[in-house]
């Protein structure tokens, strides 16, 4: 970015550069053509209709919502085709589905238990309407999701439920192989696609015909994919990527299409600086300096292995040198890489929007949705 351009930023900001995005949304996309596998990529990152509308425009199925909330937004975007793939508990959550499906030519709504299932068969049946629901099974995770053993008789229990249609199995594995961490995305995918089929297959035997088998995050979407044995993946990251893909081998740093931006307010000595943007800006969902991956700080300096971000206040980040002289002034501009992507936009009302020649901003709609 040139100087004029950079001196607009108020910062700290975040700005995202809109020509990478798409050749990573281009890349994905074809990615699962060439396996004959549908993407269903998750909003978590981007948060914006926008994006979402340039997946789908790629080829992209539809989308992946964690929260009624950001599927409203989405709806409200022009999205049509919304998975909300998290437990939807509460009357108040039921209530806003009911409603949501009623907008959306699609609309299909997690469930692990009977707990879940009974009341959205209940208000479905209120509303005079049928609601598409897909069964979450964990493979490994150790979060949300029925246990595997389980799942076939709980897919027969759900399917005899009244306005429900059951019609897939889904789960969230990522790099997790025989139940523990693993850094081999290779193994970790084959094992999830294998243990999708399988659960797929005792569903079927079991008299319950479903069809869809979501799977798939950024680190092992495309592995898994080319097992041949899901329908559709949902990775969420791969539009702009992050530190935390590059050391997880799902992408390089030419493939980062999103910036920090902060301004140094403050150097009261040589061995530091003082950044406009502390915790407020950098998300602590990474702890530093531990294993596996040695993250260097809670973001990366772009260009610049010496200066380190490890210590935060609300307002303040402090840059310490490796060599003891930051070569950093009042006023300089710093270019940082957030280790966490999804995390860091979520704390923005709005980011800059850059296609190498002008910035303009966008509101971060989906921000925030805690429901």
């Amino acid at each position: 970015m040139d100087k004029e351009l950079l001196h607009q930023l108020e910062t700290p900001c975040v700005v995202l550069d809109t020509r990478m995005a798409e050749e990573n949304i281009k890349k994905m996309q074809a990615a699962c053509d060439a396996c004959g596998v549908k993407l269903r990529p998750h909003i978590k990152t981007h948060k914006m209709p926008l994006f979402a509308k340039m997946q789908l425009a790629a080829g992209a199925d539809g989308v992946t919502c964690a929260k009624v909330g950001e599927a409203e937004v989405m709806a409200d975007g022009g999205v049509e085709d919304i998975f909300i793939a998290y437990p939807m508990v509460g009357d108040f959550r039921v209530r806003r589905v009911i409603a949501l499906a009623k907008r959306l030519r699609r609309l299909i709504l997690g469930v692990d238990s009977m707990e879940i299932a009974q009341p959205l068969s209940a208000a479905a049946q209120e509303a005079g309407i049928t609601l598409e629901v897909r069964l979450e099974v964990d493979t490994g995770a150790k979060r949300t999701g029925v246990e595997r053993d389980k799942a076939a008789a709980l897919a027969v229990a759900i399917n005899a439920l009244p306005n429900l249609k059951l019609t897939g199995i889904y789960t969230f594995k990522s790099l997790v192989y025989h139940d523990a961490p693993t850094r081999d995305k290779v193994e970790a995918a084959a094992e999830e696609g294998e243990l999708m089929q399988q659960i797929a297959e005792s569903i079927r035997a079991a008299g319950v015909p479903i069809t869809d088998i979501s799977a798939g995050s950024t680190p092992t979407g495309i592995e898994v994919a080319k097992t041949g044995k899901v329908t559709e993946v949902r990775p969420g990251t791969y539009i702009f990527n992050d530190f935390m893909l590059t050391k997880e081998g799902a992408a390089t740093l030419d493939e980062i299409a999103v910036r920090v931006y902060a301004t140094v307010v403050s150097t009261p000595s040589p061995e530091y600086a003082v950044l406009d943007g502390g915790t407020k800006t950098f998300y602590m969902d990474i702890v530093p300096e531990t294993p596996p991956y040695y993250y260097p700080g809670y973001a990366v300096v772009a260009g610049n292995d010496d200066l380190q971000l490890l210590r935060m206040n609300e307002e303040h980040g402090i840059l310490t040198s490796k060599k003891g002289n930051t070569g950093l002034h009042v006023g300089d501009i710093v270019e940082l890489i957030p280790i966490h992507v999804c995390t860091t936009i979520n704390q923005q009302n709005e980011v800059y929007l850059y296609d190498g020649k002008t910035l303009h901003k966008e509101k971060v709609a989906a921000r925030g949705m805690l429901v």
